[in-house]
């Protein structure tokens, strides 16, 4: 299997962790969606990142989609991965984690290529700053883990999506607003399989 992309990404990150946990081999290829395009084309016509190339050849794309089917892979060893009414609490965590991303991605962008239009930037801050308060409100609800005793992919992303937040977006939010959050990235970061799969966020523009 071949990881394309770089692990400054939450998503690609996500995929390579998941990947390590699992005890899956891979080979990365931390190819850069700006000063890479022409590479990653040929696997993703979207030139998007994570790439997932299967032993078979076949390119599969998006974080939740990959990880769906390493789950399917690996079950019953998938322990990430939950069923019934645990599964749709976890695909909502994801889905609040990932959109907030999403939209730290946007204010990056906005900084980085352009001066920003300010009811947009103040748009997106809202919407990262009002999903990590519900998110930080329910992490510290839960206990161990979000919804159980054990990790699962909601744990994860998580993780990586603050880590995320609180690297490319140095500054512009206070991180202390969010302790409970802040505890759970923590102790996500200390496991050797975070620590393998990390790579500092540097922004790296096209050139022209």
């Amino acid at each position: 299997m071949k990881l394309i992309g770089q692990y400054d990404s939450p998503f690609v990150r996500r995929v390579g962790i998941t990947l390590t946990l699992y005890g899956i081999a891979f080979e990365h290829l931390p190819w850069s969606t700006f000063g890479d395009a022409d590479k990653i084309a040929p696997y993703n016509p979207l030139r998007r990142v994570p790439v997932l190339v299967f032993d078979d050849g076949v390119s599969v794309m998006d974080s939740g989609v990959i990880v769906e089917l390493l789950d399917d892979m690996t079950s019953p060893r998938a322990t990430l991965a939950r069923q019934g009414a645990d599964r749709r609490a976890m695909l909502r965590w994801c889905a609040l984690a990932g959109g907030a991303a999403d939209k730290g991605v946007s204010l990056v962008y906005e900084k980085a290529f352009r001066d920003g239009l300010p009811m947009w930037v103040d748009r997106c801050r809202a919407q990262v700053t009002d999903t990590l308060d519900l998110l930080d409100r329910e992490r510290a609800a839960a206990g161990e883990w979000f919804g159980g005793t054990t990790m699962s992919h909601a744990d994860l992303l998580t993780a990586t999506v603050f880590r995320f937040i609180s690297e490319a977006l140095a500054g512009q939010f206070d991180l202390g607003r969010w302790p409970a959050l802040v505890a759970h990235s923590e102790a996500c970061e200390a496991m050797p399989a975070f620590r393998a799969i990390y790579q500092p966020y540097e922004l790296a523009p096209p050139s022209d």
